[in-house]
């Protein structure tokens, strides 16, 4: 399955658009639309696996943030409410509908920020890996759990976190400070959408008490375990596929009650 691709810019920033669909239908008016949002330093690539797996019944759409995944850099820092709304913008732009939500590790605050500022357009939310959990938001202590993580992630992901770090270096290094600043536990909890929060059981970044706790902030909030480390979408794609999958539908049966 081979995806479409475009770089749509938004207040001069540009967002590159990755979209796969069922049977390559990326013009129907499947909905909602999947968006996956990556951590800091990735890029579309960190989804490449669970992108597959969910484009066999969804719409799905992978974003380059700005600076990421060989885009140019922005120049300067990005707020995650700034990140947020450039990724809404950027898909509704491009003829998408009602908008489910997935974020990985940095992601994960840049579409918390995107549905509480378009609630209109978000119907749920599904945060993987959630970052930073309160008590390590310290440079260093990221750094710590980062290596250890690197310890559990297969060869691929390695290989794809060490390139796409040095491609991004440059907005990396600008947004590691609004990243480790941002408290996600406080803003999950404006959210009128269902979240589902996904934790891999060997992540030493995004722990298992404080993924618990960012599920528990949420007015609807779920909380779900796999087996794996901190990119678990991309070790168990068809497993996480699956789990969002019946997130999704058990929310649609609920909203025809």
């Amino acid at each position: 399955m081979r995806a479409r691709v475009e770089t749509v810019r938004i207040d001069g920033l540009p967002v590159r658009l990755h979209t796969a669909a069922p049977a390559g239908r990326v013009h129907d008016d499947l909905a909602p639309t999947v968006i996956l949002v990556h951590g800091i330093g990735m890029s579309h690539r960190s989804f490449a696996r669970s992108q597959r797996a969910l484009a066999a019944e969804h719409r799905t759409v992978s974003v380059d943030l700005p600076g990421f995944g060989g885009l140019p850099a922005a120049g300067r820092r990005l707020g995650m409410d700034e990140l947020g709304d450039l990724v809404v913008r950027a898909v509704r732009e491009r003829g998408a509908g009602d908008l489910v939500l997935v974020g990985q590790s940095m992601g994960t605050q840049v579409v918390v920020e995107a549905a509480r500022q378009h609630p209109d357009a978000v119907t749920a939310v599904v945060l993987v890996s959630p970052v930073v959990a309160a008590g390590r938001r310290l440079t260093v202590l990221q750094a710590v759990d980062l290596g250890r993580d690197g310890f559990v992630e297969g060869f691929r992901m390695n290989a794809v976190l060490v390139t796409d770090y040095l491609r991004s270096v440059r907005q990396y290094v600008r947004e590691l400070r609004p990243m480790l600043r941002y408290r996600l536990e406080d803003t999950i909890a404006e959210l009128r959408q269902p979240v589902l929060v996904v934790r891999g059981s060997e992540d030493p970044i995004a722990r298992h008490d404080w993924s618990v706790r960012v599920a528990a902030a949420a007015r609807r909030g779920t909380f779900a375990e796999l087996p794996g480390p901190h990119h678990v979408q991309e070790r168990q794609p068809v497993a996480f596929a699956r789990l969002a999958a019946d997130f999704l539908r058990m929310q649609t049966l609920e909203g025809l009650r």
